[in-house]
């Protein structure tokens, strides 16, 4: 069970990271509120769908305002404001923001999940924060107050949606958590998207829908699956730390998919980040 806790969160960290490219493709032809509204309205229906055919009972009066929190961090914050930043920077630049997550993930860890890691851990984050960060200044992308800011504060919103779903994961289900926190979300996504939808939707190519495609499936709905059942068997701060991958994986298909730039420093970082990852592993408890 161990392995396999690790193994789905690198699995929700690979899916995870070609998010910000899709994305970055998709907001070139598509209103930032109408993919934030269409592709949570997307995932709500399959969602849905899932719980119906799996006949899962409904959530505990309770657990609506953890599952509220939640929505309001993954389904509407991050993506809503990395939509927004993604038209004032390169999604190379914006991908590097996403090392951040893991010391955000640790923080409302222990401030809404209950962990205690050990102060050993607390250097490890901070070191692989820290190459990330560092590599964001000196990587050569152009940056943007307005993009800046806006993924600083994705960042913060996601780190506690991953927090707070990955506690009720723990008794409801990874996959069910994001599929409840997603149709909570619907009746306002769904006027969102209805209000945003585009004039001429033949208008739009092929490749701005496929990055909606890939958004509204994968990093709406299939991560979380992986991604909260990693959290929720492993712990939510140990876990947090395989994001300090996701920006060199999300960079490499920036490289592949936009023809962005991957340079030798981007590699020694990643090689950093990794040693970083094993470490927090290891004093995560």
């Amino acid at each position: 069970m161990r392995v396999n806790g690790w193994l789905s969160g690198f699995a929700g960290v690979v899916i995870f990271a070609g998010s910000l490219p899709a994305t970055r493709v998709a907001v070139a032809e598509l209103n930032p509120l109408f993919l934030t509204g269409g592709r949570a309205t997307v995932a709500a229906v399959l969602g849905l769908l899932l719980l119906r055919l799996l006949r899962q009972s409904r959530p505990k009066k309770h657990d609506i305002g953890k599952l509220l929190i939640t929505a309001a961090g993954v389904v509407v914050g991050f993506p809503l404001l990395t939509a927004l930043a993604l038209q004032h920077v390169t999604s190379a630049h914006s991908i590097v923001f996403v090392g951040l997550l893991p010391l955000c993930t640790a923080l409302f860890a222990v401030l809404r999940g209950g962990e205690r890691p050990r102060p050993i851990f607390w250097l490890f984050s901070l070191s692989g924060a820290l190459f990330v960060g560092g590599f964001a200044l000196f990587n050569g992308s152009e940056g943007s107050l307005t993009g800046d800011s806006l993924m600083v504060a994705a960042v913060i919103l996601c780190g506690m949606g991953y927090a707070e779903g990955a506690t009720l994961s723990r008794r409801l289900g990874g996959w069910q958590v994001i599929c409840w926190a997603l149709i909570l979300s619907l009746p306002v996504m769904l006027p969102l998207t209805l209000l945003t939808l585009p004039n001429d939707i033949t208008q739009v190519s092929g490749t701005a829908w496929g990055g909606f495609v890939y958004v509204s499936v994968f990093s709406m709905l299939v991560g979380f699956i992986f991604w909260y059942h990693g959290l929720a068997q492993q712990g939510i701060a140990a876990v947090g730390q395989l994001q300090l991958l996701q920006p060199f994986i999300g960079m490499a298909l920036a490289a592949l998919l936009l023809h962005e730039s991957v340079t030798w420093p981007m590699l020694l970082v990643t090689c950093a980040a990794v040693a970083c990852v094993f470490g927090a592993r290891k004093y995560a408890a």
